[in-house]
């Protein structure tokens, strides 16, 4: 497997400081958490059905908090969403959690995906869904990952479930990480 990213995706590093890192997990601890998952999330803009794999109409849950209205206008330039991202979801990982492999709903949301990471670090990797090529990177905190063109579409991106991942040749333990992922919701 490779460590680098796929095409279409970019890793901005430091795109929020500490500072405001913390101002935003403060925000998120404040936030209504549900736990219908094998983590923990909260859902701004819209709500998402992850059985369904689906958005309605009426899952509209109104603009997004003022917290986050500014840093979605932020990632919508920095990521070329051509808008600023009406839909946020907030998934709290504890080490030995994460997300098995996907493509974000396709008819749900636009063409350009985004995730901050906050808190602990993760590895994520992605598998080209024709070919079975596959590559990974660290996500460290207070990075965006940007996922358009091919790697919105044609590669799957995951976090696996464990305690523990090896980053720069050292296996370290997983701490707690949050990450806030921007879509703008296509169903209108």
């Amino acid at each position: 497997m490779s460590t680098c990213l796929p095409p279409g995706a970019r890793l901005i590093d430091s795109f929020v400081d500490q500072r405001e890192a913390e101002h935003l997990l403060a925000a998120i601890r404040a936030g209504p958490w549900r736990s219908d998952l094998k983590r923990r999330v909260q859902h701004y803009g819209w709500l998402y059905d992850y059985r369904a794999r689906a958005v309605s109409l009426d899952m509209d849950l109104g603009p997004l908090p003022s917290w986050l209205a500014e840093l979605a206008d932020h990632v919508g330039q920095k990521g070329r969403f051509g808008v600023a991202p009406d839909q946020v979801i907030v998934n709290e990982y504890l080490p030995g959690q994460g997300i098995s492999a996907h493509v974000d709903c396709e008819p749900c949301f636009g063409p350009v995906i985004a995730s901050l990471s906050l808190g602990g670090s993760a590895e994520m990797i992605f598998a080209k869904r024709s070919g079975g090529e596959r590559k990974s990177i660290i996500l460290e905190p207070q990075s965006l990952l940007i996922l358009s063109d091919e790697a919105r579409y044609d590669w799957t991106h995951e976090i696996p479930a464990r305690k523990s991942d090896v980053i720069e040749s050292v296996r370290q333990p997983r701490t707690r990480r949050v990450s806030l992922t921007f879509r703008t919701v296509t169903v209108r």
